[in-house]
């Protein structure tokens, strides 16, 4: 009886990791992620200018799909021109202990690796 709860919990944890990589799959979420996350707002320019390689059209795909996931707002501001400023939501701050994980994590690694 223990193994069947064992086993019925280790697939729920296993359809958990999985329903977080299909929202955060792909090159550049979690990039974008932590440019917002490290200003608290950001401006659409700004972003691309954080992601080495993201062209426009990719940005605003991925941004799009991080608002439907209820991640990002998008804001437009009345300027001339107009701008257009991305926030984490409540939902998407939860995140932050996972991208400061990752932060730590990949300074460490990029160390282990070229031993600097």
């Amino acid at each position: 009886m223990e193994c069947v709860n064992f086993e019925k919990e280790h697939r729920k944890e296993m359809r958990a990791v999985q329903d977080s990589m299909d929202v955060l799959h792909g090159k550049w979420k979690i990039s974008i992620i932590s440019s917002i996350c490290y200003y608290n707002k950001r401006r659409f320019s700004d972003i691309l200018d954080d992601i080495d390689g993201i062209s426009n059209k990719m940005l605003s795909k991925e941004l799009k799909e991080l608002e439907l996931n209820k991640l990002v707002k998008r804001t437009v501001l009345a300027t001339q021109p107009v701008t257009v400023q991305y926030e984490l939501t409540a939902h998407g701050k939860t995140l932050q202990t996972i991208i400061n994980n990752l932060t730590d994590w990949g300074k460490k690694h990029r160390k282990e690796i070229l031993g600097k």
